[in-house]
């Protein structure tokens, strides 16, 4: 008997490559004329006030208890304030294919956390697929050391290992203290409330009042873009899809989010794509997908 094809789980997984692949171009756009913390706090914003209407007509929403909330917390600031946050911040002075490729080492830095802590086992096929990404990091700074010494340059990569590092603590937090989510939605809430006031303020403290009169059209549309399909749908299709199938199944799709990124950086932004950017963009993938892959016997 022939195997029913499950439509919707294919469109998520569609949509966790395709959404979270456009959201590096989105993000450049938004901050061409945007400051940063202005992008970051108007999209989480919007983000809490879509779930928040969600919830509100499901009838799902209510208080999770001091424990869960503080928990949320941490993640937020971990993974949305510092994380999402620095990204952001860095894309004003770095490109947006580059930008993905750096955070997509991101995984290699959690498996190195995870085996420090005795959260997960060492293995050679994992330090193996470490040492072939942070070897496709070599490829991308080979030529480009003395680009360090402009200011903005050096500060957008400053602020990507802020980034990475927020997130791999993140993500190792979550796998140390939170089990699977029982209300998905329910804690997104909490997570991008608590990130839209954290970085209003900090939207005033780096850029003062908002010059709204400056902002672009389609850096407001991005702006947009980056709250309704980036946060919600997004992450609505992420954690649909792992109610279907196991995260690392999910998580080779999310490779191709930095192919994506590179691919609209060089097409409609005119970003640079030569051969030692591929060659990083290989060599990085390659050692993700080593250093997480696992057969079903060991899944």
């Amino acid at each position: 008997m022939k195997a029913k094809i499950d439509v919707k789980l294919i469109v998520a997984l569609t949509g966790v490559a395709l959404i979270w692949g456009t959201t590096y171009l989105g993000i450049r756009v938004a901050v061409e004329s945007i400051p940063a913390w202005y992008v970051t706090a108007i999209r989480q914003t919007i983000a809490s006030v879509i779930i928040l209407i969600i919830l509100i007509k499901q009838k799902e929403l209510k208080w999770i208890g001091w424990p869960a909330f503080r928990r949320q917390l941490v993640l937020s600031l971990l993974m949305v304030v510092i994380a999402n946050g620095m990204t952001t911040v860095a894309e004003k002075t770095i490109p947006s294919g580059l930008t993905s490729l750096i955070n997509a080492t991101s995984p290699l830095a959690v498996f190195l956390g995870c085996v420090a802590l005795g959260i997960q086992k060492s293995s050679l096929k994992g330090f193996i697929g470490v040492f072939i990404g942070f070897l496709g990091v070599v490829f991308i700074f080979r030529d480009g050391i003395n680009d360090l010494l402009d200011p903005g340059y050096r500060n957008g990569i400053l602020s990507l290992v802020v980034a990475v590092t927020g997130w791999t603590i993140g993500t190792i937090y979550s796998k140390k203290h939170s089990g699977k989510p029982e209300y998905i939605f329910l804690n997104l809430f909490y997570q991008f409330v608590f990130s839209a006031i954290v970085q209003l303020i900090l939207a005033f403290i780096f850029s003062g009042k908002a010059d709204v009169a400056s902002w672009k059209t389609e850096s407001i549309l991005a702006t947009a873009y980056l709250a309704i399909f980036g946060s919600v749908l997004g992450y609505f299709c992420y954690h649909y899809a792992l109610k279907k199938v196991s995260a690392s199944e999910v998580s080779i799709l999310t490779y191709f989010n930095t192919v994506i990124a590179i691919f609209l950086g060089w097409l409609i932004l005119n970003e640079k794509v030569d051969s030692d950017l591929i060659i990083a963009t290989a060599l990085i993938i390659a050692g993700v997908f080593i250093t997480n892959y696992k057969k079903k016997a060991e899944a």
